[in-house]
């Protein structure tokens, strides 16, 4: 069994300047996206440009930030901005929805592929890989704010939080929708793939992760569960990733069509 260590969320304070470790997460996704999307585009034969790059990962950033605050506000958090209507700035304090950021980001980099005249698919398979990095930064972000626990638990790596041994939920998302689903998209996309299937594979490990963590992490306090004393809003979310993920699987193998994102 673990302490919790009570970290202070606050990383820097200078004067009325505060600066929240659960922002610099969502900093460090975005450096780590930019970062290995250069990479890869700086691949022999890869029909991505640093340039390209680097407004893919503007709307890109626009996109998460937009969609994944006003998914949590309408998926988990509308009470609360009812009751305080100003907390829908306050991003630095968590809050932020990965399902409604996914909507987000698909919307920007849709406008984004629109604008370059590149193909829609091709641009969300070059972005398989990226949001594992901002996912696992992320959750930690939540570890830091004490925030997203498991349930209670007597395994020896539970940590003790207000009196209670729960699972460390955060962490456990941390390692499987970051670094596990990093790992298995960037292999995946090394070499020319169909295309689809880079995104249709994101989806499918990405929700099959999530379904599975939900069942001991506790739902969110003012939802409970939906439905026979476990189904989780996450996983209701959740669940049609996983059908879309494997439709475009089936998609991408029916129809044999290879990426554009290598010559």
């Amino acid at each position: 069994m673990f302490v919790y260590p009570d970290i202070d969320p606050i990383a820097l304070a200078m004067g009325p300047v505060r600066i929240h470790w659960y922002g610099l997460m969502y900093v460090l996704g975005f450096l780590g996206g930019w970062w290995i999307a250069r990479r890869r585009a700086a691949i022999p034969g890869s029909t991505w440009t640093a340039n390209d790059v680097d407004d893919l990962i503007f709307f890109a950033a626009l996109g998460v930030i937009a969609g994944g605050r006003l998914g949590w506000i309408l998926f988990y958090g509308f009470d609360s901005v009812l009751a305080n209507p100003l907390s829908i700035f306050k991003v630095w304090q968590g809050g932020m929805s990965f399902h409604g950021g996914l909507i987000g980001v698909l919307i920007a980099i849709s406008i984004f592929a629109r604008r370059r005249g590149r193909s829609i698919l091709d641009v969300f398979d070059f972005t398989a890989p990226l949001p594992a990095i901002g996912l696992g930064a992320g959750r930690i972000g939540n570890f830091i704010n004490g925030e997203l626990w498991g349930k209670t638990t007597d395994v020896p790596w539970g940590f003790l939080v207000n009196g209670q041994v729960r699972h460390p939920s955060q962490l456990y998302e941390a390692l499987l929708e970051g670094l596990v689903l990093f790992l298995i998209l960037w292999w995946f996309t090394s070499k020319r793939r169909l295309q689809l299937a880079p995104s249709g594979l994101f989806l499918v490990i990405y929700g099959s992760f999530r379904f599975l963590i939900e069942f001991v992490r506790l739902p969110d306090a003012d939802i409970g569960y939906l439905a026979f004393g476990w189904v989780t809003m996450g996983q209701v979310l959740s669940l049609p990733m996983i059908v879309v993920g494997l439709t475009m699987l089936s998609w991408s193998a029916r129809t044999g069509r290879p990426s554009g994102n290598y010559v």
